[in-house]
């Protein structure tokens, strides 16, 4: 039992250089740079989507693992939280998959 002489419990606390926030603040500012230029430069196609899809997934990955810490978590709690969201992802590339095949037997077999 503890008495009220004793000292309570001190709680550490993570400290994290700022220079690594500015680092990362920097690496997102050259990503969107990088994803303006893709409309600057008015590229089309796959290509387009393609460069704009990684920009924009990298820019996330930094700013869930960095700002909102979870590249300092347990591994449980960031299976918890990226595992829901990457299976609908994939659910949803499922359904689009079966939506693209039903549209196109509708169109072989309905003229």
């Amino acid at each position: 039992m503890e008495t009220a002489h004793e000292p309570q419990h001190q709680q550490q606390h993570q400290q994290h250089p700022i220079s690594l926030y500015l680092k990362i603040w920097g690496l997102l500012f050259v990503l969107s740079t990088l994803s303006y230029l893709v409309d600057y430069f008015q590229l089309q196609g796959m290509l387009r989507w393609t460069l704009i899809v990684v920009f924009m997934i990298a820019k996330a990955g930094l700013i869930i693992a960095v700002f909102m810490h979870m590249a300092w978590e347990r591994m449980a709690l960031v299976c918890a939280i990226l595992i829901p969201p990457a299976a609908l992802l994939v659910f949803v590339w499922l359904m689009a998959a079966e939506a693209d095949y039903t549209f196109v037997t509708r169109g072989v077999f309905f003229r």
